[in-house]
Parts: C-alpha cells; structure tokens; sequence
C-alpha cells in the first residue's frame, strides 16, 4: 500500500509529541512493507527530498504570511500529493487537513484523519470553520482518546475510530540490564515538554516552593524550552527556589531518556492534553506519574495505581502528590512496577497494525 502522511512539522528540528509520533508510526508502517512518505514543511538546512527508515520525507517552504502562505503551502502539498499517486492520505490533525480534503475531492484519493489534541481541544478560528467540513467528508476519522472521540463528534456527528499513540519500546525497557539510578534520584522530579502556558508549568513551581519546605533535597528538572521559559525562570527567582529547579533548555531524545532513567517521578501539570507521549515514555521507564486530570489523561493513569490525577491549576494538590511519591519507597516501587508492565500495552507495533487495518478498510469502501 502507498500511504502519504501530511504533518506540519517534522524530526529533526521539531520534536514535540505529534512529530516523534509520526516518525515512529512512518517508521514502523515501513517496516510492515508499505511505501510511506511523509509530505511536510521545509526546514532550513535540511533538503526537500530524503529517504531513511525506510520512508520518503517531502518538504515544502511554508511562507509565514497569514492565509497566502498557507494557500500556497495547501497547493504545493497537493502538488506533492499527485506526484506520489497515492492508495490513501493520512492527516495528522484537523489543521492541515485542507490538501486531504482536496485530493479527494480532485484527486479522487480517500483520506484519513487524526485528531492529536489542541486541534480539536483548542482550534484556531480557520480551524474551527472547516472542522465540520473536514469531519463529514474524511473517509475515516481517527482520536487518540475516547474524550477526544466525543470532543470531535461533537464538531460532527459521525463514527470516530479510537487508537492511542504508541511508544518505540525498546528504546526504554532492557529486561535483561535494567537502569542502575543513581543515589538520590527518588528526589528528582521531571517535567518533559514545552514551556508553554498551556502545560501549566507555573503550577509545578508553585508545587515545588511547598515540596521544598516538606523535602529540602528534592529538584525538579524541566526538559524543554519555549515561549514561556523567561516567565517561569523569573518566578523561579520570586519563589525563593531556585536552588531546587533546573531549566535544561532543549535537548535530544536520548538525553530525555537519560533524565527519566534518573528521576523519581514523572509530572505533567498541563491545563489541556490530547493524549502524551511524555506519560508513555516515563511509564516505560518505571516512573509513578502526577498529571492533571485533562483530556485523555485519566484513561491512561489508574488513581493510586501507576500515578495520581489532580486538578488543572491546583499546585496544593500536585506539591501534595509529589511529597506522598518522593518520601514513600513502596509507593515509588509499586507505580514503578505496574507503569512499565502497562507500557507494553502502547507499542508503535501495535499501533501500525491498527492503522494497517483502517487504511485496509477504509480503500475497499
């Protein structure tokens, strides 16, 4: 089967949980003898055409100037998308589904569609006008969560296929020579993803001013970088602890997984969420989890099970859940042991058979 995925931005620049998930489900369809190629925009640097993995990557430049740069971004990708010929079109959100959509309607190829969380949570205005539009023409309509499937059929009302995003497993469990942490890393307290409003950061440091005062020796570390880096570094400052936050900036995803090998606990305090890759990641590597009780977040976490839910914007109740975790050993050892059996429930194996089967379905309609 010849599949052409459409995604905004892409490895290795962009790294955020859409794009290293569609790396992985490329990747991973690759491997199960489909030719994929994944049409997105152009980084400076790096080519527009490039074959690894087993997968083609297309780039176009997206001119930023507000709606003629998109169109003309839309035209080259449907361009692109003719050139290729392809069995089925898979979006990678509601934003860039517009070429999906016309090259069905022009190019007579059915498309897919996969909602991945601010694109249906939080829509930009466009967004929001076509959603509808994009919904009631996509021959098959995917979410990552079941609180993501209600979210979108409330746009539209019409089947929505569930499947979650995936994790490359092996880059994080070895039963064979299991990760030897270092004296003191019960205290560490990680934070993986953009310093973006929306992640609710404030909130944790917030959290970390009354941790510090319960455990003087615990240090949350925050892998990312963004926006809102200089608010929160300036906080930092005004709450008195500094001495207790580390600002890593952006880093690769191999050093992302030597921070979770040397934490104690995981912590998302996001204000919305589609469903994380984070939380996989730091569930394959045995850490107990704190998150927010947003989007498809409680569908992952079992309560006192493999983590804690709070509420958004509650840093009594995140600093509350964190101190339980950093100063209780059986509960660290026993959220440790049931997050890495239930990350073997999220392989990107498993995910690409599901796909393979919807793409199946979805051309003998």
């Amino acid at each position: 089967m010849k599949i052409a995925i459409i995604v905004t931005l892409f490895p290795p620049r962009w790294l955020a949980g859409t794009e290293i998930a569609t790396y992985h489900m490329a990747e991973h369809l690759a491997q199960r003898g489909h030719e994929v190629h994944v049409i997105t925009s152009l980084d400076e640097g790096l080519p527009e055409e490039r074959y690894e993995n087993g997968f083609s990557i297309h780039r176009s430049t997206w001119f930023r100037v507000r709606f003629v740069g998109m169109f003309i971004y839309w035209v080259e990708i449907l361009r692109t998308i003719q050139k290729i010929d392809p069995d089925i079109v898979h979006a990678q959100s509601l934003n860039l589904s517009g070429p999906a959509f016309f090259s069905k309607k022009i190019l007579n190829i059915p498309y897919v569609v996969w909602g991945q969380g601010s694109d249906v949570y939080s829509p930009d205005t466009f967004t929001g006008l076509v959603s509808k539009t994009i919904l009631k023409n996509a021959d098959t309509v995917i979410a990552l969560t079941d609180d993501m499937k209600r979210a979108m059929q409330n746009m539209y009302s019409r089947e929505v296929v569930v499947v979650p995003n995936g994790i490359k497993l092996r880059d994080y469990i070895d039963d064979k020579t299991p990760v030897q942490k270092a004296e003191g890393s019960e205290k560490k307290i990680l934070f993986v993803g953009r310093l973006h409003p929306v992640k609710g950061v404030r909130y944790l440091l917030q959290a970390m001013k009354m941790v510090h005062e319960k455990v003087p020796d615990a240090k949350a570390i925050l892998v990312g970088d963004g926006e809102e880096r200089k608010y929160l570094e300036d906080l930092t400052d005004r709450l008195g602890i500094k001495e207790c936050v580390e600002f890593t900036g952006s880093v690769s995803h191999e050093r992302v997984l030597d921070y979770m090998n040397q934490a104690g606990v995981f912590v998302l305090p996001s204000i919305s969420e589609g469903f994380p890759v984070t939380i996989l990641e730091a569930m394959a590597c045995g850490l107990p989890i704190v998150a927010t009780k947003v989007g498809g977040i409680p569908e992952i976490i079992d309560e006192e099970i493999n983590g804690y839910l709070v509420e958004a914007k509650n840093p009594n109740e995140i600093a509350d859940r964190l101190v339980m975790i950093t100063e209780n050993c059986a509960i660290r050892e026993e959220m440790s042991s049931k997050n890495r059996e239930k990350a073997r429930l999220f392989t990107w194996d498993l995910v690409a058979a599901k796909l393979e089967q919807i793409y199946n379905d979805t051309i003998v309609r």
